[in-house]
């Protein structure tokens, strides 16, 4: 299983120097940081730098190429909204 990390991303990640996280949102593939959402022992790793990519394997599934676009706001990872 071969996942393609974009140059913005592994630059965003060194630049942050922490690890980040491919997880499921209400909008699809969100990329966070572990601080948002921690690994699991199921998540695909990326190393990037000193740090880690983790791919959720749940987004493993259909994620190929993780992209700048899949940052995830912190303050709405857990908000879903339903509209009528």
């Amino acid at each position: 299983m071969e996942i393609t990390v974009d140059d913005d991303v592994r630059r965003l990640i060194l630049s942050e120097g922490c690890d980040y996280r491919v997880c499921t949102s209400c909008t699809g593939p969100a990329l966070v940081p572990t601080t948002v959402k921690g690994p699991k022992e199921s998540d695909i790793k990326v190393p990037i730098g000193d740090n880690t990519l983790y791919v959720s394997i749940v987004q493993a599934r259909y994620v190929r190429r993780v992209t700048i676009d899949m940052v995830y706001n912190s303050d709405e990872i857990d908000a879903c909204y339903v509209f009528r």
